[in-house]
């Protein structure tokens, strides 16, 4: 029987770790998992105990296909708090998390042949959604003279020009941001040439003071929010500064063009987001909500001053500015093994799991690796040590 062309996409390598972590826990050895972007302590109290409150006896039925009324208005207050910007609740599209937000947006957004641009090295499920769905990803190499960020010289040196631009910041896997003035730069060449901007917010929260580009405020970064009426859209999610990775939670901000694509869309393609996610969501922009995940925040901070620290023991002098989110991204070509290698041997020799960059770079990610400091900083701390032993035996 026929299998579409379509559906073939590289997978992640990450999994053959998480595959080979499993197995050597499952066979009572020690590993240090550091390989997968997930916060370590879950969903906060209050979001808990409200979904605990739900399931006894709340209705769990479905919602609009957009989300339920009152998780919209919360996101939307969100925007004022956090950023200053009015969003109007009927822009704000609830979905099952920001990967079904990314397949609602390029569905509405693109075509199959239209080209889409992308920073590289970069989140892989980007390139690989959109070229499942026909488009042409057209790859835009970014390094340390850019702080691996696409930049409009880099869009007006493209020889044919492209439907759309995809950015993140703070970056998967860099950690790299993105400062105002460049975003707002993209955002108006976008807007002049009739290129849709979709820009990647998700682990806004989650920043550090010693960031060269950091926002002041909460957010730490800047968001693309500003240019709904330009035509962009902005994807975010409870994943990462909520902490809530398996609720499948996100939201979409969608410009006047697409919210009714995107609703048409969401209730064939999904009906509407998990109900029980949605109802205790609301609980996440509280008080308490808020302080919970800003705790979160001072865990990743005191894992990230660990490795930082301690990048000249473990050698790694080329390493991408860690401004936000909950990684470290760093060249290891200086061990003689790619990527790939390093992190089985990594693996099978010291019990630590961390990511070859090959996921993130088709390119020169044979070259990097990535590791998550989502992990208790007491995990991290020991990962690192055992990363420093083993490295010096190689």
């Amino acid at each position: 029987m026929k299998v579409s062309a379509r559906s073939q996409v590289p997978p992640f390598a990450v999994m053959d770790i998480v595959a080979a972590a499993n197995a050597r826990r499952a066979a009572g050895q020690s590993v240090l998992n550091l390989c997968v972007g997930e916060p370590s302590t879950g969903a906060s109290d209050v979001v808990r105990e409200r979904a605990a409150q739900l399931l006894a006896g709340g209705d769990l039925g479905y919602t609009e296909a957009l989300g339920s009324p009152a998780l919209r208005a919360a996101i939307a207050g969100h925007y004022r708090s956090w950023y200053g910007v009015d969003v109007d609740p009927a822009r704000v599209a609830v979905t099952t998390g920001s990967s079904g937000g990314f397949m609602l947006a390029f569905l509405a957004a693109f075509d199959v042949g239209d080209r889409v641009a992308l920073a590289r090295p970069g989140y892989p499920a980007y390139k690989n959604i959109l070229a499942s769905l026909g488009c042409e990803v057209v790859e835009l190499p970014c390094g340390p003279e850019t702080r691996y960020q696409p930049t409009v010289e880099q869009l007006e040196a493209l020889d044919r020009p492209v439907d759309g631009l995809v950015v993140a910041g703070p970056a998967n896997p860099t950690g790299t941001l993105i400062d105002r003035a460049s975003l707002d730069g993209l955002a108006a060449w976008c807007a002049e040439h009739g290129v849709r901007l979709v820009s990647d917010e998700i682990y806004h929260g989650i920043t550090y003071s010693d960031a060269v580009a950091a926002e002041p405020g909460p957010a730490g970064a800047p968001t693309a929010a500003t240019s709904l009426g330009s035509g962009t859209v902005v994807v975010n999610s409870f994943s990462k500064f909520w902490a809530m990775t398996g609720w499948r939670l996100g939201w979409l901000l969608l410009p006047d063009d697409l919210a009714a694509p995107v609703d048409a869309l969401a209730g064939n393609v999904a009906l509407c987001p998990p109900a029980l996610a949605q109802h205790a969501g609301v609980a996440a922009f509280t008080p308490e909500g808020y302080a919970a995940a800003e705790a979160n925040v001072a865990q990743y901070a005191a894992s990230r001053r660990t490795v930082l620290d301690r990048l000249p023991e473990l050698g790694w002098s080329r390493v991408a500015p860690a401004d936000g989110a909950f990684y470290v991204y760093a060249d290891v070509s200086a061990s003689g093994l790619d990527s790939r290698a390093w992190c089985a041997r990594l693996l099978d020799e010291a019990g630590v799991a961390l990511t070859p960059g090959t996921d993130f770079d088709s390119v020169d990610g044979h070259d990097w690796v990535r590791l998550s400091f989502a992990s208790a900083p007491a995990v991290v701390a020991e990962a690192v040590d055992r990363v420093a032993a083993w490295q010096r035996t190689l």
